[in-house]
């Protein structure tokens, strides 16, 4: 597969007080995320993982290492906002993210700016809001939305300025069960049928079931990396990182310690449930 985000041995240090010696928030990461696949960051407070999304548009840059976007450096003054037309980031609070009063002006915002003719605005608006499943919102305010709808609103201001790849920094921790679902459903969506990779930032295991691909961050390296079925089924490794694992896993690895001759790795409650019923059948 075509590689869309390259990070090759990156590091990055914040600021450090008066008389301190900075700590590496990232120490030596090297993630590929190819064009098209649904990727997962995973990892407790302080790991890295929000670290690492804003380094893949370039509001971080390393101090050591490289992120490529389609090949381009995100060092490159030159090429940064190429890269954060092909890169968009949706972070943790949307309304950080509205800047209008409108929903339709705040989705325009950025094609605006850009100095994207009117009708295209307009084409790019009206599409944006319907990938988002907004469209009947396009006059309202959207300080009266639900959390679950501004965060939508808010991924369609990305999606207007077209890009790649969508980054979510924890874009789902502020919002209830309903507006998480929403997200989820909407981003999975947005991969499927357009095609566009994601790049999701979450402490919650159970939104890593359908992804692609699962990358565990711990003290700023990259601790693992595989297929949801392949992570998942490390749980010691997962809880001696601080780390739950979901709540199917869980039981499934309960039931194993009593005895039960259950599988680790049927993630979702269907499958969960089936394992369970051919391990009841069992003489």
């Amino acid at each position: 597969m075509e590689t869309m985000i390259q990070t090759e041995n990156v590091q990055y240090a914040y600021p450090a007080g008066e008389g301190e010696t900075p700590a590496l928030a990232l120490d030596g990461v090297t993630v590929s995320i190819e064009r098209g696949t649904f990727v997962v960051v995973l990892g407790h407070n302080g790991s890295g993982k929000s670290t690492l999304a804003k380094t893949l548009n370039g509001v971080l840059l390393p101090c050591g290492g490289r992120v490529l976007v389609e090949g381009m450096d995100t060092r490159d003054e030159e090429k940064l906002l190429a890269i954060r037309q092909r890169v968009g980031m949706v972070f943790q609070n949307p309304d950080n993210q509205i800047v209008a009063n409108v929903v339709e002006e705040d989705v325009a915002f950025a094609p605006e700016n850009l100095g994207v003719p009117t009708e295209e605005i307009r084409r790019r608006v009206d599409d944006a809001l319907a990938a988002v499943g907004m469209s009947e919102f396009v006059r309202h305010a959207p300080h009266l939305l639900s959390g679950g709808q501004k965060q939508r609103i808010a991924i369609a201001g990305v999606l207007a300025m077209e890009p790649a790849c969508i980054v979510l920094d924890e874009a789902t921790a502020m919002l209830d069960p309903v507006g998480r679902r929403e997200v989820l459903e909407t981003v999975h969506r947005l991969n499927r049928e357009k095609g566009i990779t994601v790049v999701l930032i979450t402490h919650h295991m159970d939104e890593a079931e359908e992804a692609d691909r699962v990358v565990v961050m711990d003290d700023g390296k990259v601790a693992m990396d595989g297929t949801p079925r392949e992570v998942f089924t490390q749980v010691e490794p997962l809880r001696s990182m601080g780390l739950t694992v979901p709540d199917t896993v869980d039981l499934l690895d309960r039931l194993r310690r009593d005895g039960v001759d259950v599988p680790l790795d049927a993630l979702t409650v269907e499958s969960c449930a089936d394992a369970i019923f051919a391990a009841m059948k069992k003489p």
